[in-house]
């Protein structure tokens, strides 16, 4: 039976907390709604200290931003966009559209149409994250989205040059230095400048996921975000040093983040803990480390493999790492997280900066019933039929007719009937259901 051998001590987030967020988000919003694009300018100063004329970035601006890179720095960045382009391009290509004929003369099929305008919301507040560019911007694009605008925040007072970089290079047409939630919903709503998107994507803090959530239905979003989650599965096969380094790698996310340590070693898990204290005390970001592992960190000692499953898909983490003498064993098996990355040779940063899938991912349990963005996310399956036959029509009218009475839908029945009249010379009377008596 599995034990901890370290709890969390917090919640992941507090009912106050949550409801706090929400009544500022929403006042926001309203605002914004009304008094466009004033509000947006005096958000702006409030929270960003940044208020000029115009949030979009000129053509100067953008090739200033470019020439602070070093040619090692773009050449990372095109990269990286060149593996999630690739990686997005086949996922792509997997998709087809169809067309068949289920009975004779009925024709059913799917058209995957992409979403005309995507806005990408590129995080740059306590960390300029320039690989959100790649997986929001690049991936829309290959999905085929015609207009695609990004916004981000400035960082220390000005446009982050990395992250504005990272933007151009990956093909926006449009790009905004604006942050938090006057900039999401500048893009839902259409406000001053800013065009009006039919989808947002992209990750926030804790105020930009709750203004995707309230604008929601207003404009198609991506995922309901929350703290970055990090799950390792590791046997004996491996040691407590890269556990805990891969552990704390995203525990410095932030002060909230998770990291689950689920073994069947206790030898590892007891190694684990030593080296996590060892590694606080030299790394750089230890202060957010340490509060997100001391309150949201966990280590679970399970007795087989079988339990490990049944942990890790009771978890549903964002990110699920599998360190063992088998990996596939878990690859075959398990139901309920984000990603994966099997093998001690990869990494969940790997994933969130280089190799080619997307970090954009579901959080908080929603892996139970959703993957995370990837290029079908911006395609719209939408579905069409054509009947070639009279025979056709009057056969699927005859079914239609009477579930429909059955349902007591007398117009819907008369639009089955009408057919059966004209295309099949049978007397069918209004509002009956053809052939009962």
């Amino acid at each position: 039976m599995a034990y901890y051998l370290k709890t969390t001590t917090s919640k992941v987030s507090g009912e106050a907390d949550i409801k706090q967020v929400r009544r500022v988000v929403e006042d926001m919003i309203e605002d914004i709604s009304e008094r466009g694009a004033i509000a947006v300018h005096e958000y702006s100063e409030k929270f960003d200290k940044w208020n000029p004329e115009n949030f979009r970035l000129s053509q100067a601006q953008i090739e200033a931003c470019m020439a602070e890179l070093t040619e090692q720095q773009i050449e990372d960045i095109k990269f990286a966009q060149a593996q999630v382009r690739n990686f997005a391009q086949h996922q792509r290509d997997s998709m087809k559209d169809i067309e068949v004929e289920t009975i004779p003369g009925v024709i059913l099929g799917h058209k995957n149409i992409p979403v005309e305008s995507v806005g990408c919301y590129i995080p740059s507040g306590k960390y300029p994250l320039l690989a959100s560019a790649h997986m929001g911007i690049v991936t829309a694009k290959v999905a085929g989205a015609k207009k695609v605008i990004a916004t981000t925040p400035p960082f220390e007072g000005k446009p982050s040059a990395a992250v504005v970089a990272s933007i151009h290079l990956a093909g926006a047409d449009e790009i905004y230095c604006i942050g938090g939630v006057q900039a999401v919903t500048s893009m839902a709503l259409g406000i001053g400048e800013f065009p009006k998107v039919d989808m947002i994507v992209g990750p926030g803090n804790a105020y930009v996921a709750e203004a995707k959530r309230q604008l929601f239905g207003t404009v198609g979003i991506d995922l309901f975000a929350g703290p970055t989650e990090t799950l390792v599965i590791a046997d004996d096969s491996v040691d407590g040093e890269l556990v805990a380094t891969d552990l704390l790698g995203q525990a410095e996310h932030g002060p909230t983040s998770p990291a689950v340590l689920i073994t069947t070693s206790k030898k590892l898990a007891e190694d684990t803990l030593a080296e996590v204290e060892r590694l606080l005390g030299i790394l750089d970001t230890a202060p957010i480390a340490r509060h997100a592992w001391e309150h949201y960190g966990e280590i679970i000692v399970c007795e087989n493999d079988e339990e490990v499953i049944k942990e890790s898909d009771r978890i549903a983490s964002e990110h699920v790492q599998v360190m063992t003498k088998d990996p596939d064993f878990f690859l075959a098996r398990l139901q309920n997280y984000g990603a994966l990355f099997l093998g001690a040779r990869t990494n969940v940063s790997y994933g969130d900066k280089v190799i080619g899938t997307n970090h954009t991912l579901p959080t908080s349990g929603a892996a139970r019933f959703t993957g995370g963005l990837w290029v079908g996310k911006f395609l719209k399956t939408c579905t069409y039929q054509k009947v070639l036959t009279d025979e056709a029509s009057v056969k699927i009218g005859e079914y239609c007719s009477r579930l429909c009475i059955l349902e007591g839908f007398t117009g819907h029945a008369e639009q089955a009937n009408i057919r059966i009249r004209r295309y099949g010379k049978v007397d069918v009377p209004y509002g009956k259901p053809y052939g009962v008596k």
